[in-house]
């Protein structure tokens, strides 16, 4: 079972275990990074319909790294790395690497507990789905600019949550599950982010 202490109470130990963590997880997330680089590339004339293929085969892939975690740290981090180059797309990568920077930073220093930051942004998150699927069958003006704006709020709140957790986490065994949700805090602000450079070309 992963340990979760405030970064005070922690010993010195414990503070060498979180900073191994961290690198750890981090590397994990350039890895992922990397081979999504690699996919979008690979995937640059792929059809649609491939496209949506693949992006239901990574979470799958995200899934099955639930049950390989406890079971094969090797396995696990190969599930990572197959979930990054499966869920493949490019563009808006400044705005997305800055956007993860300022509020991973921003979580990573706060001392307040984000556990509550996260569960509200888990149901403004379901709203927002509910709300996608609105703008299917209903045009709203402007529609996909607030969707995107939305998500984008939503998901700085689940950065600094998850970036908090890689800092008090003192678990190496959590590391790729960590950096699985980087990684989808930074392909989802990605994709958001994506929408809205794309809306500003249409």
């Amino acid at each position: 079972m992963s340990q979760t202490l405030p970064y005070q109470q922690m010993g010195t130990a414990a503070r060498g275990q979180a900073h191994a963590l961290f690198a750890q997880t981090m590397g994990y997330v350039a890895l992922t990074a990397g081979l999504f680089a690699l996919g979008a590339w690979l995937g640059r004339n792929f059809t649609g319909g491939v496209g949506i293929v693949l992006f239901i085969a990574a979470f799958a892939v995200l899934i099955a790294m639930r049950f390989a975690v406890r079971r094969s740290v090797g396995l696990t981090v190969a599930l990572l790395g197959a979930f990054g180059l499966l869920s493949a797309l490019w563009q808006a990568g400044a705005a997305t690497a800055l956007f993860i920077a300022g509020f991973g930073a921003a979580g990573y220093a706060t001392r307040r507990d984000l556990t509550v930051v996260a569960r509200v942004c888990f149901w403004a998150l379901v709203a927002l789905i509910a709300f996608g699927i609105v703008l299917i069958f209903v045009h709203i003006p402007h529609g996909a600019l607030v969707y995107s704006v939305l998500g984008l709020v939503i998901f700085a709140g689940f950065t600094m949550f998850d970036f908090q957790r890689l800092r008090t986490n003192t678990d190496n065994a959590e590391a790729p599950l960590l950096a699985a949700s980087i990684f989808l805090d930074v392909l989802n602000v990605f994709l958001f982010f994506l929408e809205i450079f794309s809306g500003d070309k249409q």
